[in-house]
């Protein structure tokens, strides 16, 4: 089965830099559409960043955040510099079988399997 593992949160000040991972096993890493999602404490899970054919971000997280991807070793990265306490929430992959569209490629619905989350918090 497919499976999605986030690792590298943790709690660092503002302005520090995390660098988070996910393996993922059980699917064609290599031409699946992947993403990054985060989910704070009462609010909705958001779109972060998500890697296809080119990367997309979400506006916020523009120039301080990289999603990249190697397909040698079917991993997915997020590199975050210049952390703000707004980015303090579980941090989730997310991939789905397949390419998706610029359309679609945002929304939680393109994505067929989740990782378990992973706590990043910001904080003095």
């Amino acid at each position: 089965q497919v499976q999605l593992v986030e690792s590298g949160g943790g709690l660092v000040q503002p302005g520090d830099s995390l660098r988070l991972s996910c393996a993922a096993s059980g699917l064609t890493f290599s031409s699946a559409a992947m993403g990054w999602f985060r989910q704070a404490p009462g609010k909705e899970r958001e779109f972060v960043a998500a890697i296809g054919l080119t990367t997309y971000y979400e506006d916020s997280v523009k120039g301080r955040f990289t999603i990249s991807r190697d397909n040698a070793d079917n991993t997915l990265y997020l590199q975050m510099n210049s952390l703000k306490p707004e980015d303090t929430a579980v941090y989730y992959c997310a991939a789905r079988r397949g390419p998706a569209t610029v359309y679609t490629i945002r929304r939680k619905s393109t994505y067929n399997y989740w990782g378990q989350g992973i706590q990043v918090t910001v904080s003095s």
